[in-house]
């Protein structure tokens, strides 16, 4: 029998970064999609790179859709500033709407194409920043959805979206991808990172990934400006 294949949503970060070596290590021969949507910050799209050949993916790609020309978030208008005095109540102005919806939906189209029946996407809902599309219910949806929306699901293909990361602490997240051996300094998770990499230590992301690493006991690798 071939190696059943799943495809990995890869930002750049911790997160996406875990559930790449969450997926390799149960047995999958795995696909990265990252998502150029019009982010300020490139540079987590370089980090997706050198993690998707550091974790043994089979390819990477790089798909375009530009929801920076609808604004309405910081991290695509830079007309908005990324909020710097920490994780507050309510979703926060860094949320960019439809984001996961668009990623998931054109993973759902790669992954169909390449016959396989695996998403793994790195949302989570303990130690975040309050997103509607990284709730539980969001994913259910989204996979009951895609197998109403695919030729594949249609005729008996179940798509099945799988999250490890949803109901874990970014201390618990941080430990599993250091035993399967994720190298986090390539990651980039800030916001605001410059052009290579460094992060700023002030927004949400940064707060949450500096507090993480301290939870779990490790050292930080993370370059900050």
């Amino acid at each position: 029998m071939s190696t059943p294949r799943a495809l990995v949503l890869l930002s750049g970060g911790l997160d996406s970064a875990t559930c790449l070596a969450i997926a390799r290590a149960e047995g999958f021969e795995t696909y990265a999609l990252s998502v150029e949507y019009g982010q300020r910050h490139a540079a987590e799209l370089a980090a997706a790179r050198r993690v998707a050949a550091a974790l043994g993916a089979v390819t990477h790609r790089v798909a375009h859709v530009d929801l920076g020309q609808f604004g309405g978030s910081a991290l695509t208008d830079p007309a908005l500033a990324v909020p710097t005095d920490g994780v507050g109540a309510g979703i926060p102005i860094t949320y960019v709407p439809a984001r996961n919806t668009i990623m998931l939906s054109i993973a759902m189209a790669w992954a169909e194409v390449l016959g396989a029946d695996h998403i793994y996407v790195g949302v989570n809902a303990v130690d975040y920043s309050g997103y509607p599309d990284c709730r539980p219910a969001f994913i259910d949806a989204f996979e009951k959805m895609a197998n109403l929306a695919t030729k594949a699901g249609v005729e008996g293909h179940h798509l099945a979206i799988h999250a490890p990361l949803i109901d874990l602490s970014k201390a618990d997240i941080i430990r599993r991808g250091t035993q399967l051996g994720v190298d986090y300094s390539l990651t980039v998770s800030c916001y605001q990172a410059d052009d290579d990499g460094r992060a700023c230590g002030l927004c949400d992301a940064c707060r949450l990934r500096k507090a993480g690493f301290e939870a779990a006991g490790l050292p930080d690798p993370t370059p900050y400006a």
